[in-house]
Parts: structure tokens; C-alpha cells; sequence
């Protein structure tokens, strides 16, 4: 199988999974956010002729069910495939927590980074408090050895050099 055809079948499973989990943890104001642990596991494994379109990919797919400010997603994302990138040569994204911590600082950085542009582009605020901020970037970094495994597991042949 080939790895964009890899890389679309985990996508579709990282919505299904995205979805339900929002769908349990919405309700509870806690965002998991499957999409950006996703997006940096394929960025720490895969090549960035991958990576980057992966990221916006999903990030473009969550643009899609806002409805304030479209593109702080792809673009966020993006940013954060930029980070994942910068710091493969420091980190072994390997070990579980290289994985949480980095999806730790990623989450709060692409919340509070979305946060603002909603605010300065849009003049609107989404902020629900510290508490949930905090729970969902540590639930974002208790599911990254999950993501992580599962994507190097898939693309077992391709991992960069």
C-alpha cells in the first residue's frame, strides 16, 4: 500500500476518533484534539513532503466546522509541523515522553495561538477558562503514545532516515 493511501485511511480514522471523542468530551467542555496529535505524529515519522500537507490537511478540516475564522486551523497546525520538525534532531520521538511533552507545549501553543486569532481577526473570544485549556492539552498528551504507536506501526517502511 502506498503512503498517501496510508496516510488517507489513518486520516479518516483520526476524524472518527476526533469526532467521538468531542462528541463524549464536548459536553464537559474538554477538547481533545485528535487531529493535531495526529498531524504531529505523521510530522515526526514521515518526510515533510508528507508532514506539512498533513498538517494543514487536518488543520483545514477542523477550518470546516468553525464558524468564526477560517484557515487559524492550517495555519496553526502548520506551525506546529514546523515546530515538530525543528526539534525531531533533539527529541527521540520514539520514547512516550518525548511524545507527551511535546504534545503538551503543541497544544497549548495551538490553543492559545487560536485563541488569539480568533480575537484579532474575528473580535471574538472562545475562551472557556484555565481549567479546561489545561485538561484538554493534558488529555492531547496522554493519547500521543497511542497516535504515536499507531502511526509508526502503519508506516513501519517508510520512517525517514
Amino acid at each position: 500500500m502506498t503512503t498517501t493511501l496510508k496516510l488517507f485511511l489513518l486520516f479518516i480514522a483520526a476524524t472518527i476518533f476526533h469526532w467521538a471523542f468531542m462528541t463524549v468530551l464536548g459536553s464537559l467542555e474538554l477538547s481533545l484534539n485528535v487531529m493535531l496529535v495526529f498531524a504531529c505524529a505523521v510530522c515526526a515519522y514521515l518526510k515533510p513532503q508528507y508532514g506539512y500537507p498533513a498538517a494543514f490537511v487536518c488543520g483545514l478540516f477542523l477550518d470546516f466546522f468553525g464558524v468564526k475564522l477560517f484557515g487559524n486551523n492550517a495555519l496553526t497546525f502548520t506551525l506546529c509541523a514546523i515546530a515538530v520538525y525543528s526539534l525531531e534532531k533533539r527529541l527521540d520521538f520514539d520514547a512516550p515522553v518525548p511524545q507527551m511533552i511535546s504534545l503538551w507545549g503543541l497544544g497549548l501553543f495551538a490553543s492559545l495561538f487560536n485563541l488569539l486569532l480568533l480575537k484579532v481577526f474575528a473580535d471574538f473570544s472562545a475562551w472557556t477558562g484555565m481549567v479546561p485549556l489545561l485538561a484538554g492539552v493534558t488529555l492531547n498528551a496522554l493519547l500521543a503514545p497511542v497516535v504515536f504507536l499507531a502511526v509508526r506501526r502503519v508506516f513501519n517502511q517508510e520512517i525517514k532516515a
